[in-house]
C-alpha cells in the first residue's frame, strides 16, 4: 500500500532529476533531488511504497536512464500514468521501475489518497473506497525483469541459470581448439 502524489501533463526528465545533478549515478544522490523543481516537498516526503500518478507523455524529453532510477531509488514502487514517453517506458523496464498506463486511475485519484497495486494483475486499488481500476499487465517475461530490479540483473540470472545447467563450458570450442 502507498501514497499517491499525482502530477499533471508533460512531466520531463529535466523535471524528475534535474540535469544539475546529472554527474553522478548514485541513486541515493538521484533520489534526493528527485522531482525537486517540481515538487519540493517530495524527496523529503516520499515513503517506500509510495506511487506516482500523472497525466499523458511521463518521462518525456531526454533520454537518459537517471529519471526512472532515481523515481526507483527515492522508493516509489510504481508509476500510473495516462501515458509514458516511448524512451521512458523503455528505460523504466531496463532499470526495474513498474509503470502502469490506466486513464481512469488518473482520472479517479488524487494527491494522498492510499491505493494498493497489483502489478501481476495490473489492478489498482483505492484503499478508502475499494474502487478497483484495471490497468494491461506486463506480459510474464517483463514481470519477471521488474522482479529482477531491471534488465541488466535479468540477463545476469539467466546467463548464470545456462552455466550452472552446463551448457556454458566448451561451447564454440571445435578439434583444432582442443
Amino acid at each position: 500500500m502507498g501514497r499517491v502524489w499525482k502530477y499533471g501533463d508533460d512531466i520531463n526528465t529535466d523535471v524528475i532529476i534535474p540535469a544539475r545533478y546529472l554527474f553522478t549515478t548514485d541513486p541515493a544522490e538521484l533520489a534526493a533531488h528527485c522531482m525537486e523543481d517540481l515538487d519540493p516537498s517530495f524527496a523529503s516526503g516520499v515513503r517506500p511504497g509510495d506511487v506516482i500518478v500523472a497525466g499523458r507523455n511521463f518521462g518525456c524529453g531526454s533520454s537518459r536512464e537517471h529519471a526512472p532510477v532515481a523515481i526507483r531509488a527515492a522508493g516509489v514502487q510504481c508509476v500510473i500514468a495516462r501515458s509514458f514517453a516511448r524512451i521512458f517506458y523503455r528505460n523504466a523496464i531496463n532499470v526495474g521501475l513498474p509503470i502502469l498506463e490506466c486513464p481512469d486511475a488518473v482520472a479517479a485519484l488524487e494527491t494522498g489518497e492510499q491505493v494498493e497495486v497489483d502489478l501481476a494483475a495490473g489492478t489498482i486499488r483505492r484503499v478508502a473506497t475499494g474502487e478497483t481500476f484495471q490497468a494491461a499487465p506486463f506480459p510474464p517475461f517483463m514481470q519477471e525483469i521488474l522482479r529482477c530490479g531491471g534488465l541488466v540483473e535479468y540477463a545476469r540470472r539467466k546467463l548464470a541459470a545456462q552455466g550452472a545447467g552446463g551448457g556454458g563450458g566448451g561451447a564454440g570450442r571445435g578439434a583444432a581448439g582442443r
